[in-house]
């Protein structure tokens, strides 16, 4: 497109049904000019209805955290109120961008509904991440840098201290997911992290009930699980590990029959699909049609990282759910990506593709 017509398409992205004539005074050109600019961006299907909407992708839309992990890493031992020589390595992170990654390379068209700092954060995250998830929808903020996890570790691996700047995400108000209307109401899906504040969660939960739009939630921590809605009314699917699932409940989970007994639990507050993650016990999960049910863990031949491997399982969870598979095939699916990513030493494994997990699963 030219300049000209870039320049339109953003006025119209600002303000879809502001009328020609001001249009036109924005632009410094004459109302007939700009009417043959719009006719011409009509033909070409950049523009489309008589409010001149843009058309967009379906897409999947993750809400939640998008971050910058870093990791120190001791060379020998720490001491407090000097400087401490380490390695350093830095990486992009956060639930909702590790899920709409690995959604994105599995071939899904994906977009990423989060806040974040005009920051040098910011453009690490986007550099990563562009190439697999819209980040049209992100609200950039000047008052407020980009999320970011800092852990030092000890030369064992133990973890000695971390800190966490997450306050961006207490901007993902109800006000911002508003001007986003279209993009929720047309997704297949919408995936939260525990990020968001709670009445953003609730928000988004009355709106997928009342647009009938499918919802998944993703607890992030035990801590932030005050976060939950009352009920789980709405929710497609709610994927959460032990300790979330224990803070919800109120109970000790420990054994097998423990999380048999959970399970109809968090049923019974109105969520279709119930996925309990165990780590290396497993996965257990039930809905209508399935009973309470226990999944092992793929064996790990090795783990590289941790990191982003509950963030796979998930994303391969919906990914083959919008395939039309089961529950129990895409619960498959997303224990082999998960085994994938531990062998891994990426927090997304690059070499992921919809093809690649295909193979993977036929060969179990």
């Amino acid at each position: 497109m030219t300049d000209r017509e870039q320049a339109l398409i953003k006025l119209i992205k600002d303000n879809p049904f502001m009328s020609q004539q001001d249009m036109a005074v924005k632009l410094d050109m004459s109302r007939p000019a700009l009417a043959n600019l719009i006719s011409g961006l009509v033909k070409k299907g950049k523009i489309i209805g008589r409010a001149y909407v843009l058309p967009r992708e379906n897409n999947i839309v993750c809400i939640g955290g998008a971050n910058i992990d870093r990791k120190m890493h001791l060379k020998g031992h720490l001491q407090m109120g000097t400087s401490n020589p380490v390695t350093s390595m830095q990486s992009v992170g956060g639930v909702a961008r590790n899920i709409a990654e690995n959604l994105g390379r599995l071939d899904n068209k994906v977009g990423l509904l989060t806040t974040a700092g005009k920051d040098m954060d910011w453009q690490a995250i986007v550099a990563a991440s562009e190439a697999y998830i819209n980040l049209d929808d992100v609200e950039l903020l000047t008052h407020c840098s980009t999320g970011s996890y800092t852990a030092i570790m000890a030369e064992d691996g133990e973890l000695v201290l971390a800190t966490a700047n997450m306050d961006v995400y207490e901007e993902l108000k109800p006000k911002i997911l508003m001007k986003h209307d279209m993009a929720l109401s047309t997704t297949p899906v919408i995936v939260i992290d525990l990020n968001c504040p709670k009445d953003t969660i609730e928000y988004i939960q009355q709106f997928a009930i009342a647009r009938n739009v499918p919802f998944v939630i993703i607890p992030v921590s035990s801590p932030k699980m005050d976060r939950m809605p009352e009920t789980l009314q709405g929710v497609t699917w709610f994927i959460c590990n032990t300790d979330e699932a224990e803070t919800l409940l109120n109970m000790k989970i420990k054994s097998e029959n423990d999380y048999l007994k959970a399970l109809p639990k968090i049923l019974a507050l109105g969520a279709e699909n119930i996925v309990i993650t165990a780590g290396a016990k497993g996965v257990y999960a039930a809905n209508k049609t399935l009973m309470p049910s226990h999944f092992s863990a793929k064996a790990v031949d090795h783990v590289e990282d941790v990191t982003g491997a509950g963030d796979a399982f998930v994303a391969a969870v919906i990914h083959a759910w919008l395939e039309k598979q089961p529950i129990e095939k895409s619960i498959e699916a997303g224990l082999i990506n998960a085994k994938r990513t531990l062998e891994s030493p990426f927090t997304v494994r690059p070499e992921l593709t919809k093809e690649l997990l295909e193979n993977e699963l036929e060969e179990l």
